[in-house]
């Protein structure tokens, strides 16, 4: 079967030179917008696959999934259309089926992509027939239906996809079945009729199963302010409907912001049913009559002529079916979870209880407490923010970038409100919108519907919501001990990729940067926070910190943010990042002791003394060790104008950084960064600058201790500190002539920081004025 003899009116033949043309260009327009496409698939599907399924909640999404498939393996794929975009114009209509788009209403369609199928093309559909703008996709009794704008009703999805593979996979057996009896002369006239090049050809495509690939499309953030398209459009051409005002501000924000569009190939699903021997029987009597594919799908109740064929016709039907609903639970279940979908689940679930309002620890509690459980769950796909801990940290206290944009987005849709203690219900929430406004004016709602199939997530937000009550400091310090560990093994991953090679490479520091944790069974008297300096990782305490936890404390190594990782990674952070990572270490291990020791080295022995000055609970004291206020290299005193020139180059045309990164010889190469990013040396002087100005705030004991022939820092520094302190304070020398002093077992420095924790018993401690 050709293109032509389906529709004798066209002409559907593929102009590969059109399609290539259209692949290139969307691939380098996809470099200039906003939205960000990740596709998360095992490459072997794209080439496994028969028909492949998406769901649709915007027009832009139906260009992607064959620009994705040719991408990976080279086929050229036939798409289903809405009919209307073939009527009108005959120039968009041909360019259309050049590319491979065929109508949806188009005259012996599925005979027609079975034929493609056979001679190797892929097929894409979108089974729910049309945009499901609300994403409800499920009715109440849990049944997979969708809204259907003409009939205004609900309806069941369409079977196209479902009927396709079935039918194809009967026809397929029946060729086997035919090679089996050595009935040359029946597969000649099949391969003849089917326009394949060969007997050969047709055997090898009816002995490929025949296989739905689900493709699940995900959006997030869903922008609902105004964007370029949507105000030229009503500049332009007053009194616009609403619905097309709609889908420009909705498509329009997905195109021009910021938008992850998540697409993830399920499972591959077969259609190779065993049938009972009298279902083959009936067929095998039903293909006598059978000249051509359009004859075998035209196999149904209407065209039945005797109780064999309306057998055969209820037995087709009834799996048809069941393809049909495994595929739309596949295809719904693969939904990328964010963030927004907990939150709206968990508003909607409060809704349900008769509540209208939700107090703050609550929601953030419990939205914490999901995205924990939900990380380990296997079936629930999470969006990369919920596995990256830089991207939801602050979540439990409400100071999440995440959150925000969440919270803005539907303040803004005037769906909550904000006060002090709580979030509040307001009536919008509770309103029913048409469905072409839905996605403007209820947010929560589209989320909560997509998030709806998979019932992990419910389960979960349940639970959760109730754990939000009870947990203990101890139990929620322990997750958060987990998100340091992954945020050094996404970050280590993340700044590995090839872009970031010719600075990796030349990498010598092979030690693992992981933070590190030794935490003896029961609440301990004194705990000891180790703080690493610029450039290194908490191996730096490795030694020592292992001789503390045999003598019996608990002690744990802070990874400072971007070390331990990469050099780019540190490239990307700010010295209140690195404070940060102090703070949420010292709450972790303040819930496993009665008292804190913070011990920084270096450019840590800084952070530690601003630390110190803030005044944190249970601080027993600080031990600062080589802090830096001067150095020894006069060119430190240029970073800040290497580091402004490095800006400004950024956003000069055909200019490179100047000097993003310099050489670093350390004395542990093993622990340092060999590439040391003048980002960093820049943000270390800022850091130094606020240090220097809180010194006088701190009121805990503080043991400063300095090598004195230090090659990095030079030794005036410490002094300067020691004037500036006005509470108990003490100044250790040390005899080097090296920076490195805490790091090989068995350090001058060890004995003096041992003495300092002798005095830091609770019971000495407390009279330490």
């Amino acid at each position: 079967m050709t293109p032509k003899d389906s529709n004798t009116e066209f002409n559907f033949d593929i102009n590969e030179g059109t399609y290539d043309w259209c692949v290139k260009s969307f691939h380098a327009l996809r470099n200039t917008l906003g939205v960000n496409l990740k596709v998360h698939h095992d490459l072997d599907l794209s080439e496994q696959g028969d028909i492949f399924l998406f769901n649709h909640f915007a027009r832009f999404e139906t260009i992607v999934p064959p620009y994705i498939i040719h991408k990976a393996c080279g086929s050229y794929c036939r798409t289903v259309a809405d009919h209307a975009l073939f009527e009108g114009n005959e120039r968009v209509s041909s360019f259309l089926r050049s590319v491979g788009a065929v109508p949806n209403t188009m005259p012996g369609l599925l005979p027609f992509l079975a034929a493609e199928i056979l001679s190797g093309r892929k097929v894409v559909i979108f089974p729910e027939g049309g945009m499901v703008k609300d994403r409800r996709v499920m009715d109440d009794e849990g049944e997979f239906n969708i809204y259907s704008r003409t009939a205004e009703e609900r309806r069941k999805h369409h079977k196209g996809a479902s009927v396709l593979a079935l039918t194809l996979d009967i026809f397929k057996r029946r060729i086997l079945t035919l090679q089996h009896r050595s009935d040359t002369t029946r597969l000649d006239r099949w391969t003849k009729t089917l326009g394949m090049p060969s007997r050969e050809a047709l055997l090898k495509a009816a002995a490929k199963p025949t296989v739905i690939v689900p493709g699940t499309i995900t959006f997030y953030p869903l922008h609902i302010d105004e964007n370029a398209f949507s105000k030229t459009a009503v500049f332009w051409s007053k009194g616009l409907r609403r619905q097309f005002l709609e889908e420009l501000v909705i498509e329009g924000n997905i195109l021009l912001k910021d938008t992850d569009m998540d697409i993830r190939f399920g499972d591959p699903l077969y259609t190779h049913k065993q049938w009972r021997w009298w279902e083959r029987m009936l067929m095998e009597n039903y293909f006598k009559k059978v000249n051509s594919l359009t004859d075998l799908f035209n196999l149904r109740g209407q065209h039945a002529k005797d109780w064999s064929e309306r057998m055969l016709i209820r037995c087709i039907s009834s799996e048809t079916k069941r393809i049909r609903d495994l595929s739309m639970k596949a295809l719904y279940t693969g939904i990328t979870v964010n963030l927004s979908h907990l939150a709206s689940s968990l508003i909607i679930c409060m809704i349900e209880h008769g509540h209208k309002s939700i107090d703050l620890k609550t929601f953030h509690y419990t939205l914490y407490l999901a995205l924990k459980k939900l990380q380990d769950q296997e079936g629930v796909a999470l969006h990369r923010s919920l596995y990256w801990p830089d991207r939801y940290r602050g979540l439990i206290e409400g100071k999440c970038t995440e959150l925000d944009r969440f919270l803005s987005t539907i303040e803004t849709a005037g769906l909550i409100e904000l006060s002090d203690k709580a979030y509040h219900f307001l009536p919008p929430l509770f309103q029913e919108f048409k469905f072409d406004e839905v996605r403007l004016s209820n947010p929560i709602l589209i989320y909560a519907n997509e998030v709806a199939p998979i019932p992990k997530v419910k389960k979960i937000i349940d639970e959760s919501l109730i754990e939000a009550e009870k947990i203990t400091e101890l139990e929620l310090v322990e997750l958060l001990y987990d998100d340091e560990i992954r945020a050094f093994e996404w970050n280590n991953r993340h700044f590995h990729k090839t872009q970031h090679n010719d600075i990796n490479d030349k990498e010598t520091a092979t030690t693992n940067g992981a933070p590190f944790f030794h935490c003896p069974k029961g609440k301990k008297p004194i705990g000891i926070l180790l703080v690493h300096g610029l450039l290194a990782s908490p191996a730096e305490w490795n030694a020592y910190g292992d001789k503390l936890q045999k003598e019996g404390y608990a002690v744990l190594g802070v990874r400072l943010a971007g070390h331990g990782t990469s050099p780019w990674d540190l490239h990307t952070r700010s010295w209140q990042e690195w404070l940060d990572s102090i703070k949420r270490c010292y709450r972790i291990l303040s819930a496993h002791c009665d008292k804190v020791v913070v011990m920084g080295f270096s450019s840590g022995g800084a952070l530690a003394l601003i630390h110190a000055a803030s005044g944190p609970k249970n601080l027993a004291g600080v031990a600062s060790i080589n802090a830096p206020i001067k150095f020894q290299d006069a060119k430190i005193a240029f970073v800040p104008f290497l580091n402004t020139f490095n800006k400004v180059a950024e956003w000069l045309p055909m200019v490179d950084n100047v000097l993003p990164f310099r050489s670093n010889d350390s004395e542990h190469p093993r622990i340092n960064y060999h590439a040391m990013p003048i980002h960093a040396l820049n943000q270390m002087r800022t850091m130094i600058d606020k240090m220097q100005n809180r010194l006088s705030e701190i009121q805990v004991p503080v043991l400063l201790v300095q090598a004195n022939q230090d090659p990095v820092v030079h030794p005036d520094s410490v002094n300067y500190i020691y004037q500036k302190l006005s509470t108990d304070r003490k100044l250790k020398w040390i005899k080097q002539d090296i920076h490195g002093i805490v790091t090989e077992e068995g350090s001058k420095s060890w004995d003096v920081l041992d003495t300092f924790l002798a005095r830091m018993t609770p019971s000495q401690a407390e009279d330490t004025p």
